[in-house]
């Protein structure tokens, strides 16, 4: 049997549906305009508009406003939301990484004086209210860093000219962009920027600025490598939404997160397609590892895209155009179908030995396993192409469908001698052209009508 992203357990959610079950069906559909986003206390994940759960399954395009035009930035657009991305990280102003940074593609800087944050030039900021405008009717949640620091406080960002601004005239920027801004509704705030500044004044400045004219604005905070929201901004009362960002196997971090508070995170970023060796394996892990570490989702990102014709930081092979099509981003999209197919908010993270109970493997090729309360469903991820043993009593029973999924292209098969009695089994998963797959497990047996 051969089929397309679990339609079985489809049907079976489709099945059991009662009550609040029809919007969270709706969540895994993906409403076209799913915004304003809120947080609800005692939720992991983000809701849309409607109250269903929310999978973030973003793209990183840092330099878009910068370095495109309008019609390329159309082009862009139109792409990822083609391939299921619904949520994309930009910078406000580009201080670096674009072709005539800090001018857009139309010679517009974003200040009348360079660095002076008293001065906005509106000439600029008709162009990014056309490409977030334009982001919003195609249904993106826009993570927009309104003034990223920059690596280090260095010349990528602009904490210098921030420091040298001071906290008032950065407070009067953030009233200035969170006026302009908050009323499309797509919008969740990324303070900071690849950096942990020693004087947290002037980011609180600007984030406090938006709060006073967007006082429902949602707002989180892209910090140092190794270093998650709440790391450095603990109990500051505008921020609303945790990230992880590491360099390292995802799960440790995240699960760090998730045991440590409620509130809802996502994978902020880690190593893009093309970078530090990163290919579409190794993405697809990182991502997998997030979402069943009990992330509501994550960002993806890929050289040269994140800088497009701008300077980034490694070579580029191909020009932006071309990457669109990469295989990172076609296993991104398998990822949003798969998910989209199952109750993934109900989700949560494996952290004993009950359920996976021998395969774990180390550090650096973790297989991730997650269960919902009522043991009706189980999803684990496999990096390496290691054989697991499960404990199936853990699980609803009497009966366990199973299907392998492939993650870099959704193809799907049932295990062999599927369905399982509620006992010990050992899974191996199939050989192929990669190594990683998802092993889908479903224990409630459709009722007959």
């Amino acid at each position: 049997m051969d089929i397309r992203f679990c339609g079985f357990a489809l049907c079976l959610l489709a099945a059991m549906t009662f009550g609040g079950q029809a919007c969270e069906i709706a969540a895994a559909a993906h409403a076209e305009r799913p915004f304003p986003l809120r947080v609800q206390a005692g939720k992991r994940y983000l809701q849309d508009a409607s109250g269903c759960a929310f999978l973030m399954n973003g793209d990183t395009a840092w330099s878009l406003l910068g370095d495109l035009n309008n019609e390329e930035a159309d082009v862009y657009l139109r792409d990822r939301r083609a391939r299921g991305f619904n949520t994309v990280l930009i910078n406000l102003i580009e201080h670096r990484f674009a072709r005539n940074a800090p001018a857009n593609a139309y010679g517009d800087r974003p200040f009348l004086h360079d660095g002076d944050f008293s001065a906005p030039n509106e000439a600029y900021f008709r162009h990014a209210d056309w490409v977030l405008r334009r982001a919003r009717d195609l249904g993106f949640v826009v993570l927009l860093a309104p003034a990223y620091l920059g690596y280090g406080g260095g010349d990528q960002g602009w904490y210098k000219e921030m420091a040298a601004s001071g906290e008032t005239t950065l407070r009067a920027y953030g009233r200035f962009v969170g006026q302009r801004y908050g009323s499309l509704g797509n919008i969740v705030w990324v303070e900071g920027g690849d950096y942990n500044l020693p004087n947290k004044g002037l980011v609180r400045a600007v984030a406090e600025g938006i709060s006073e004219t967007d006082p429902d604005a949602l707002q989180t905070a892209h910090n140092g490598p190794e270093t998650a929201a709440v790391d450095y901004w603990r109990k500051e009362p505008w921020l609303s939404i945790n990230n992880v960002y590491t360099y390292q196997p995802v799960h440790a971090a995240a699960l760090v997160q998730y045991a440590m508070s409620e509130m809802p995170y996502f994978l902020m970023e880690s190593a893009y397609e093309n970078e530090f060796g990163a290919d579409a394996h190794r993405v697809r892990v990182q991502a997998y590892q997030a979402i069943l570490s009990g992330a509501t989702g994550h960002m993806f990102g890929n050289n040269p895209i994140w800088h497009f014709g701008g300077p980034g930081l490694w070579p580029a092979e191909t020009n932006w155009e071309k990457a669109l099509d990469s295989p990172g981003a076609r296993s991104m999209q398998t990822l949003n179908e798969f998910f989209s197919s199952i109750t993934w908010w109900q989700l949560e993270p494996d952290t004993g030995n009950d359920f996976l109970i021998a395969g774990r493997g180390n550090y650096k090729a973790r297989t991730m396993s997650a269960r919902t309360p009522d043991g009706v469903l189980a999803i684990l991820y496999l990096p390496n192409g290691r054989g697991i043993t499960l404990d199936l009593a853990q699980l609803a029973g009497p009966l366990v469908w199973a299907l392998w999924v492939d993650p870099s292209t959704g193809r799907s098969k049932a295990v062999p001698g599927s369905p399982f009695s509620a006992d010990v089994s050992y899974f191996a998963p199939p050989t192929g052209d990669h190594a990683d797959w998802i092993l889908e497990l479903q224990s409630h047996p459709v009722q007959s009508q």
